[in-house]
């Protein structure tokens, strides 16, 4: 199952809601807001290995410290993830944010490692999203990484897969994930953006 970018990920989620029920869970999406939704979907995936069953739970978008989002929901959304005791936790960027216009900002060392509290046996996985990126002011200027959430992440026991992909296995069925470098890491003016993409490098044979 490839981990491109969260948008992606989530449309392809919704587009097969109706569908067979091949990978047993899609469990929490969340956008910020005063509602906590839980949201499941079953799916196979094209290609999908036959009887492999996988539950997954997928958290987007958190926004930590924004006005709906103080890190005590974070960590709620973390046991309430918990409790439904998936396989798998991909998680899929912007889990922080920096507003200057409302003088908002989550730092780093908090939320990540509130992240950290979750608990999967196939493990968890990252991919970054913009805002790892554009929170970022000496990334910006020098148009490359390290960020702040790289730093603390590396902190951590969660993988961060840029333009990596990774190979499990779950009752003797092997399976994929991908995950792919932000597409919008630099702002260039104008409405144009520099990503730090490049799947084909990574992906598995």
């Amino acid at each position: 199952m490839p981990l491109w970018s969260r948008r992606r990920f989530l449309k392809g989620c919704a587009g097969s809601a109706v569908g067979v029920l091949g990978l047993g869970g899609y469990a929490l999406a969340v956008e910020p807001g005063f509602r906590l939704r839980i949201q499941h979907y079953g799916l196979t995936p094209r290609g999908w290995t036959e009887g492999l069953r996988l539950r997954v739970a997928v958290l987007a978008d958190l926004h930590a410290g924004m006005p709906a989002m103080p890190l005590s929901r974070v960590r709620h959304i973390v046991e309430l993830t918990n409790a439904l005791e998936p396989d798998l936790v991909l998680l899929l960027g912007d889990y922080s944010n920096s507003d200057r216009l409302l003088g908002i900002r989550a730092d780093w060392s908090e939320v990540v490692p509130a992240l950290a509290a979750l608990s999967a046996p196939l493990g968890r996985f990252a991919i970054f999203g913009n805002h790892e990126w554009w929170d970022d002011a000496r990334a910006q200027r020098q148009r490359r990484g390290p960020t702040e959430a790289h730093r603390i992440f590396a902190k951590t026991d969660i993988p961060l897969l840029e333009n990596d992909a990774v190979r499990l296995t779950k009752d003797g069925r092997p399976f994929w994930i991908l995950g792919l470098g932000d597409q919008l890491a630099f702002r260039l003016g104008g409405g144009r953006h520099q990503g730090v993409d490049d799947l084909p490098a990574r992906s598995p044979s």
